[in-house]
């Protein structure tokens, strides 16, 4: 009993000591942004959602020529598994923006 209470003790003991050290800050600074999504009708609104996680290089670097149903699947994906905050209202207006500029839209 008295050795369990001894090391308890020097538990607490040194749990103190690893919060009372001071922790720094890591400062990550990220490289300046080298491409922007295309302009067009629904720029902004994709600019907005879809740059808050990722640079508009991920769009760029997409195949060429997808439908609808996959620019509207990978914003879906982003919502449902990465939880980017994009309203339901906006996963469409954004796959049409992303099918015209990059995609298969006539």
């Amino acid at each position: 009993m008295i050795a369990r209470r001894r090391w308890l003790s020097f538990a607490v003991a040194a749990l103190g000591l690893i919060t009372a050290l001071p922790l720094h800050a890591l400062k990550i600074e990220l490289p300046a942004d080298t491409s922007t999504l295309k302009p067009g009708a629904g720029a902004e609104l994709a600019n907005r959602q879809c740059l808050t996680c990722h640079s508009a290089d991920y769009v760029n670097v997409q195949p060429p020529g997808k439908p609808l149903a996959f620019w509207k699947g990978e914003v879906e994906k982003m919502k449902k598994v990465y939880g980017a905050p994009i309203p339901d209202e906006e996963v469409e207006p954004i796959a049409q923006y992303l099918t015209r500029e990059y995609g298969a839209a006539p």
